[in-house]
């Protein structure tokens, strides 16, 4: 919820909406996490308190350590949760997974919006 983009403020999004990325997994946050080096933790059956649905596409909490045992960052170049955020928010678009996605979506979008066509006549 904290990088969703079809979420409101007041629903939990916590970063701009134009950085936010449309229905992030924690699996994805995850995979982004780890590969920059920060020590993740994945709990699959955790839960967003205000989210509503509860598919299994929705559940997951993952667990960053930000700072070590001293106080000091454990990356410096993310000192605070926000830039955590937004930088996952920036690079789960470029993840494989969501570009095959894309790939494949735009090509039955076109097919759906084809049919459409000439249902905007008036009734007399």
């Amino acid at each position: 919820a904290y990088l969703n983009n079809k979420k409101t403020i007041a629903e939990g999004r916590r970063i701009p909406i134009d950085k936010a990325v449309e229905n992030p997994t924690s699996t994805e946050i995850q995979d982004v996490c780890a590969a920059v080096g920060f020590n993740v933790l994945l709990e699959k059956n955790k839960m967003y308190p205000r989210e509503w649905n509860r598919d299994v596409q929705y559940r997951g909490r993952v667990r960053i350590q930000l700072k070590q045992d001293d106080g000091n960052p454990c990356l410096p170049q993310f000192p605070t949760r926000k830039s955590v955020m937004l930088y996952a928010a920036e690079t789960i678009p470029k993840l494989k997974t969501r570009t095959q996605k894309m790939g494949g979506s735009d090509q039955s979008l076109q097919q759906g919006e084809g049919g459409k066509k000439g249902k905007g006549k008036k009734k007399k």
